[in-house]
């Protein structure tokens, strides 16, 4: 068996769920991307990670799966459309690699569905936008150190 080395559950706060996002707009990043097999194993979806980098919901996590390998074209064409969404609300439209997509302020709407498997409420992305679509905030710029101001 595995030891836990000392570990003293009352000097650790205990993890706890997270409720969906409320519906709305949010600035938000990519920190993260990658490609997974599909659960049927006959194709492949991109998943990103979002972060929202202002207000209440800082730090928190959404997500967004396009299926871009799928034999179902109607599928790849949705898919393919969100993808040209997020590239035009950044500012990247012809990306090489994900990774181009990352660390760029956009705006997200973000809803709520109730998910297949668990029937929970869980967020869902439904629009992309120019991070200059939130009236009256700010846009994101580097500071001093050139890091832009979520990462200061």
């Amino acid at each position: 068996m595995p030891t836990l080395n000392g570990f003293n559950a009352n000097e650790v706060d205990p993890n706890f769920a997270f409720e969906p996002v409320p519906s709305g707009k949010y600035l938000a990043v990519i920190t993260e991307s990658e490609m997974k097999p599909t659960k049927s194993g006959v194709g492949q979806y991109l998943q990103f990670t979002f972060q929202i980098i202002e207000g209440e919901y800082k730090t928190r996590l959404v997500w967004t799966r396009l299926n871009l390998d799928n034999p179902n074209a109607t599928t790849v064409k949705i898919a393919r459309a969100e993808l040209s969404a997020i590239c035009r609300a950044i500012g990247v439209p012809a990306p090489k690699d994900t990774v181009e997509l990352h660390n760029i302020p956009l705006v997200i709407t973000v809803g709520q569905k109730k998910r297949d498997d668990t029937g929970e409420m869980g967020n869902v992305i439904k629009g992309y936008a120019k991070k200059d679509a939130l009236a009256g905030r700010p846009a994101a710029t580097a500071g001093a150190n050139g890091a832009p101001p979520w990462k200061r």
